[in-house]
């Protein structure tokens, strides 16, 4: 069985973002950058399936520019087999992203895809869900533990009322969370030698011609700007003058 890992590059979770002074972006230059920490979680569990000897091939793939070859790189480093980087120089909003990674699926023919269960960056979660959709998949989302099954995939995920547990029949799409597993520490050695590994280069310009993907933007960014800072709050001696505070503010009345 082989499986596949999509993983993505993003501003470290240790840095703290900043906005472009005219509020068109993110700032990332001369940023640390590294990849998405659920992706990372994908990625960790697709080698214990490996390890376990339920897959014999884990590729991972990542769609970006050049500078995306790090996270491959430390995929490799991780222990994955092979890397496929589908190079693109726009950023690509997650449904392009979603037919982007249909059409790597439908050459590579993997029997698990596994992403992370959002990127820390956008926070939109829509990806793996699209990607569901247009593979006609089942999926299971937020997904904090699994066991394959031949030809099924038993997956516990996160609810709003707790957790729930579904059985997926094989091909199935699972994104996951941070609670699936803990990724392994990864040691110099392996990412020296991770440098030596062939990675495989897409141009995604091309791919999309060739197979007739729209990948054009659906949204337009117009502006980011910080949140407004937290009013200073205020003591109140009892509750009656809670109550009295809470009635006088915008008409609510308890």
């Amino acid at each position: 069985m082989k499986i596949l890992v999509a993983a993505k590059r993003v501003v470290d979770y240790n840095v703290k973002v900043s906005i472009k002074p005219d509020g068109t972006d993110v700032d990332v230059a001369g940023v640390k950058m590294s990849i998405n920490p659920y992706d990372e979680n994908a990625i960790e569990e697709a080698l214990r399936l490996k390890a376990k000897g339920i897959t014999t091939e884990v590729v991972v793939v990542s769609i970006g520019t050049a500078a995306n070859q790090d996270v491959l790189r430390r995929a490799f480093a991780m222990g994955v087999d092979r890397a496929i980087l589908v190079e693109n120089d726009s950023n690509l909003q997650p449904l392009a992203v979603a037919k982007v990674l249909k059409s790597i699926v439908s050459r590579e023919q993997p029997k698990l895809i596994l992403l992370g269960k959002l990127s820390i960056d956008d926070d939109t979660s829509h990806t793996g869900q699209m990607l569901a959709a247009l593979l006609d998949y089942p999926q299971g989302a937020f997904v904090s533990s699994l066991d394959v099954n031949e030809n099924e995939v038993v997956v516990t995920r996160e609810i709003d009322g707790g957790t729930e547990t579904l059985a997926l029949k094989l091909p199935a799409v699972i994104t996951a969370d941070q609670r699936l597993n803990e990724p392994r520490f990864v040691k110099l050695p392996n990412l020296m030698l991770a440098r030596k590994k062939v990675i495989e280069i897409i141009n995604g310009a091309e791919l999309a011609i060739k197979l007739g993907i729209d990948i054009e933007p659906r949204q337009q960014l117009l502006k980011v700007a910080e949140p407004p800072k937290r009013k200073t709050g205020i003591k109140v001696g009892s509750v009656t003058e809670l109550l009295e505070k809470l009635n006088a503010h915008e008409g609510i009345h308890i």
